[in-house]
């Protein structure tokens, strides 16, 4: 019989702002997917961080978006209309009354209705329960149906477990293959090697060790830096700070330069096996990608096949300096493959589904 589709509210940072909101690309990438295999998501987000005055996109036709005021009250009558749904998902880092929302979802819990904490940045989650014994979030794990991630492989899995977490699973970054693909090359963003991220304490001293420090030490060549927060950052005169990168710029910012670097956050590289987002889209616009190192790469792609690798500043330079275009092509079209393969939303939201129907309740009806 034909597994049942489920009514799933996910109460998240945003859907449809990417303005400080490094999770927008997944949250989206993850409910167009869940969207196109047939359940329907209502994605519950605050008006806050002025992310609604900052909008990269409009209200999608496959989610219903619910922007409710920053206030306890607006809060508690988004739970009301989620206790309708199947399954109540509480991402990390909303920004507005998180410790609310962790509480109060579970009393939503029901035999036929899941609750479910999904980190979206679980490095900072566990760092913050390690470092304060009395959080109450601690309590919390246990009673969760399942805790997602979008990385952390074994590290953040036994840690959750060591918490508590009946089960544990990432759900990790993907290409989303409708908004980013390979497009005709912008002049705006020509140059040997572009970063795109923004300024965050955790990233700041790699940023300088694998962008600025070769940049600096290579005045012949020319470099990008897109993000926010840069703006009083000393730079070389080699480095051009272009602001904030609007999502549907992302393609042409990723295909045009000769490379395009990735670098961690000191927490994500620390766990391990959390590719960020971009390199998903970058490798999705068919760019050669170089990384910092972080134990797992090899689990998503071929190192100096699919992706170079770097564990320093000057490893970074070494590798601009032998750089031809045609490698860097070559690189690029088979990071390029290997998404289309293996790393989509489409592959992750399967996966999720398998976790769901094995969770489900589905009275009368077998499980798929």
């Amino acid at each position: 019989m034909k597994s049942k589709k489920l009514n799933i509210a996910f109460f998240g940072s945003s859907l449809v702002s990417a303005y400080w909101n490094g999770a927008a690309t997944y949250y989206r990438g993850i409910v167009r997917a869940l969207s196109e295999r047939g359940h329907q998501v209502t994605f519950y987000e605050p008006d806050a961080y002025d992310r609604q005055q900052n909008r990269d996109m409009d209200d999608p036709d496959w989610a219903k978006v619910v922007v409710y005021e920053a206030t306890e009250d607006a809060v508690y009558k988004c739970l009301a209309q989620a206790a309708e749904a199947d399954m109540v998902v509480k991402a990390s880092g909303v920004g507005v009354f998180d410790e609310l929302l962790e509480r109060e979802v579970l009393k939503l819990q029901t035999d036929d209705r899941l609750v479910v904490f999904w980190d979206v940045d679980a490095p900072a989650t566990l760092d913050r329960v390690h470092n304060n014994l009395v959080d109450p979030f601690l309590t919390y794990i246990p009673q969760y149906d399942m805790i997602l991630t979008y990385g952390g492989g074994d590290p953040v899995v036994n840690a959750y477990e060591a918490l508590g977490a009946k089960k544990c699973v990432p759900i990790y970054n993907a290409l989303d293959t409708a908004t980013h693909f390979p497009v005709e090359p912008d002049e705006r963003f020509a140059c040997d090697l572009a970063f795109l991220g923004n300024r965050l304490p955790d990233r700041e001293a790699r940023v300088e060790e694998f962008f600025l420090k070769p940049a600096k030490a290579n005045p012949d060549k020319k470099f990008i830096l897109g993000g926010s927060g840069w703006g009083d950052k000393h730079l070389s005169e080699n480095v051009n700070y272009i602001g904030h990168v609007y999502t549907h710029e992302h393609n042409a910012f990723n295909c045009t330069p000769k490379a395009v670097l990735n670098i961690s956050r000191e927490s994500m590289a620390r766990y391990g096996f959390s590719p960020a987002t971009r390199v998903f889209e970058a490798a999705g616009a068919g760019a050669c990608i170089i990384t910092d190192y972080w134990e797992g790469i090899d689990f998503f792609f071929e190192p100096d096949k699919e992706i170079l690798v770097a564990k320093d500043g000057a490893e970074v330079a070494t590798i601009l300096a032998d750089l031809t275009e045609e490698k860097a092509k070559a690189i690029g079209e088979a990071a390029y493959k290997k998404v289309l393969a293996a790393h989509t939303y489409n592959h992750r939201a399967e996966q999720l589904e398998q976790l769901l129907y094995a969770k489900v309740k589905q009275p009368n009806e077998a499980l798929a």
